[in-house]
């Protein structure tokens, strides 16, 4: 890939910060939106932002743009609270939607209008298997199926700018994140993980590759599709 400023959002942590530290080997210009700082220096250029706060992202949008010339952007920032249908609070389900979904297209239509101009863009927005139906994630499953939604909205309302939109939607993958509401010994986590048809979790450098061609310019006639990273879990699921 030529390299180019990129935004990725949440990735001081996770599958993130391991896309982060790629794409700055590759010679990228990486700028780093999260509530935390990075666990190194000198890999992205860091801006601490609460993605929930509608007019602290919109003030580090604008001092961004005006510092980079963006023609990649990652929307990956999510927030997950595990809960049953019965006891999803409506508090829970905004903070979800905020966070995975509204905040994505916060940063997109900030970016959008200097990759018309460079009449280059690639966005990548980091979807879930669960889109496609999981226990316990209510508001989770509902925020990642609007983003693939709106994946496909916008791969049509951009394609003729020479901006492509896609999605990357990640099995269970072997993180942090995972670990904290997939306790190991949990009898529904035991089912997952044997439940993956290659016989593994996934990696977050499974993801980070499938990322990576989707923000090549050389993938310039794929747009508005949805790519699972699952390890053959999503497939007899509708994917």
């Amino acid at each position: 890939m030529t390299p180019t400023d990129i935004l990725v959002t949440g990735g001081s942590g996770g599958i993130g910060w391991a896309l982060c530290k790629t794409l700055r080997e590759r010679g990228h210009t990486v700028v780093n939106f999260d509530r935390v700082a990075p666990p190194e220096t000198g890999v992205t250029h860091f801006v601490e932002v609460d993605m929930a706060d509608t007019a602290q992202l919109a003030a580090a949008l604008g001092k961004a743009s005006a510092t980079f010339a963006f023609t990649g952007l990652v929307n990956n920032v999510a927030t997950l609270r595990p809960a049953s249908l019965e006891e999803t609070s409506l508090d829970d389900f905004d903070k979800q939607i905020d966070v995975n979904v509204r905040a994505a297209l916060q940063c997109t239509q900030a970016l959008v209008p200097g990759m018309r101009a460079a009449r280059h863009g690639r966005i990548v927005n980091i979807s879930s298997r669960a889109a496609l139906g999981k226990e316990l994630r209510t508001a989770y499953s509902a925020s990642k199926g609007a983003l693939n939604a709106m994946t496909r909205t916008w791969a049509l309302e951009l394609a003729a700018h020479g901006i492509t939109v896609n999605a990357v939607a990640p099995g269970p993958i072997a993180t942090a994140a995972f670990g904290s509401v997939n306790p190991a010994q949990d009898a529904l986590t035991q089912r997952i993980v044997s439940g993956v048809p290659v016989r593994r979790l996934g990696k977050p450098e499974d993801i980070v590759h499938a990322v990576e061609f989707f923000l090549d310019e050389r993938a310039s006639f794929v747009t508005g599709q949805v790519l699972h990273v699952c390890g053959g879990i999503t497939v007899g699921l509708g994917a």
